[in-house]
């Protein structure tokens, strides 16, 4: 199996853009691809998925641990080709270290990576830029650039004295297509379902990098990685779990699902938008994150469905409820034109838009008592990211802030409920989908034993 990883120095370089076309560029002249993106970002995966038809998968060495980080791109073993997209610039990690950033990921995994540079108004020193790049780690692994939002005069500057001063390959550029922009919002990029003529985008990006990029020198660089060998051997399904996704609930890892299903479950998908109720006989429920603030008036107005999840939840149905399902399971949620709608009710929080983030970046839950996920003395390795936020978050857990003191308390943890801001991954360093599996069996044995 062949990987390069798409880097940059920073964020908004246009490494997704970048990661689309050239997907696209492959796929074009016949190869089976795969695609991955490094750290927690839901959002990204989605535009790769767009273009594969095929799910991309996420690699973050702080919520899976290494060894089931270098698993997970293994499970494209089988592809030509795979194109890992990195996260924020090469070196950026935990805590200003490098661990837990694409270069961690690229060098645990062997795969060479590939920076893309925006020159913005700088010349000889975006060199002096790429030096550091280059000479920061030894085992840096970066094979070559590519310029983007770049002009083609500017470029037949910029290839020849990068190259001179660097030593290293740029392969092309990439100048500014206005008709290819893709609009963003709070939580980063708009998802595909909502961007008019993204297939057509992604045809322009790819047919601009097939005139203006060395997609050949590009294949070149790409390296042979070492696969880790998976069974492919099928678990009988002992329970029936369902998992809200629509618009309003689209965040979801791959890997997490993967593993709700190697445990046991079977996945039944359904709307909390557009279905009136949750489907039939099933012994757990999954509200993952996604963007119920945008659609929180569609959502109130569905009561059968607010009633139907409010009474099953009470009764004990087993539930995780991440971030935006979170939310959903809260009073009420005030949208960004401060009207206020009446959610599940669940739970007590009204939530409001926040100026910017709020608790942003990697947290470890600490566990203090037994619960349907985890054990007491257990450390969670966790994810937060949101505008929104609500006046009851909870108090089951210290939720520590990864790199430096700060921490809260959050979450609601009980024996059949896990419902707070963090999303897991259920694929984790901590077998946390078998966990939650094996409560919903045990909540159908025992709805089967009731006259």
């Amino acid at each position: 199996m062949k990987a390069v990883m798409i880097t940059s120095d920073r964020s908004g370089s246009g490494k997704t853009l970048m990661t689309m076309g050239l997907l696209r560029c492959l796929q074009n002249r016949g190869l089976d691809m795969g695609a991955c993106k490094c750290g927690p970002d839901y959002i990204d995966p989605m535009f790769h998925e767009s273009v594969l038809k095929i799910p991309s998968r996420n690699l973050d060495t702080f919520l899976m641990g290494e060894a089931k980080t270098v698993r997970e791109i293994s499970k494209f073993a089988d592809k030509d080709a795979v194109i890992a997209e990195g996260a924020m610039g090469y070196y950026d990690g935990l805590g200003n270290t490098d661990r837990h950033s694409a270069y961690h990921i690229a060098r645990i995994t062997g795969m060479p990576a590939v920076a893309v540079i925006s020159p913005g108004g700088a010349a000889l020193t975006i060199a002096a830029q790429l030096r550091g790049m280059l000479d920061f780690r030894e085992d840096s692994n970066i094979k070559g650039i590519i310029f983007n939002n770049c002009s083609e005069k500017r470029y037949e500057n910029l290839k020849e004295m990068t190259e001179r001063e660097t030593g290293i390959r740029v392969l092309g550029y990439l100048p500014h297509i206005k008709e290819a922009e893709i609009e963003s919002r709070h939580l980063g990029l708009k998802t595909p379902e909502e961007i008019k003529g993204l297939e057509e985008k992604v045809d322009i990006i790819s047919n601009e990098l097939e005139k203006r990029l060395d997609i050949d020198l590009f294949l070149q660089m790409m390296k042979s990685i070492s696969a880790v060998r998976i069974s492919s051997e099928r678990n009988v399904k002992r329970c029936r779990l369902a998992v809200a996704k629509d618009e309003a609930f689209c965040f979801y890892y791959k890997s997490s699902l993967e593993a709700l299903e190697e445990a046991g479950a079977e996945l039944v998908f359904f709307s909390p938008l557009h279905n009136g109720s949750l489907p039939s006989d099933i012994d757990g429920l999954y509200l993952g994150g996604g963007y119920p603030e945008l659609y929180a008036e569609e959502l109130s107005e569905n009561k059968m469905m607010l009633n139907n999840i409010r009474y099953e939840i009470e009764n004990g149905l087993p539930t995780i409820a991440e971030c935006g399902g979170f939310l959903y399971l809260g009073k009420s949620i005030t949208d960004d034109m401060d009207r206020k709608f009446e959610m599940a009710g669940v739970l007590g929080g009204n939530a409001e838009r926040k100026n910017g983030l709020v608790r942003f970046g990697y947290e470890n839950l600490e566990i203090e008592r037994n619960s349907m996920l985890f054990n007491a003395g257990e450390s969670i390795p966790v994810h937060e990211f949101h505008h929104w936020d609500t006046d009851e978050n909870g108090t089951d857990t210290e939720v520590k802030k990864a790199g430096n003191n700060i921490s809260y308390r959050g979450g609601f943890v009980k024996n059949d409920l896990y419902a707070a801001f963090p999303h897991l991954s259920l694929e984790g360093v901590l077998p946390l989908a078998k966990r939650f599996v094996d409560k919903m069996c045990i909540n159908k044995t025992e709805k089967s034993k009731c006259p």
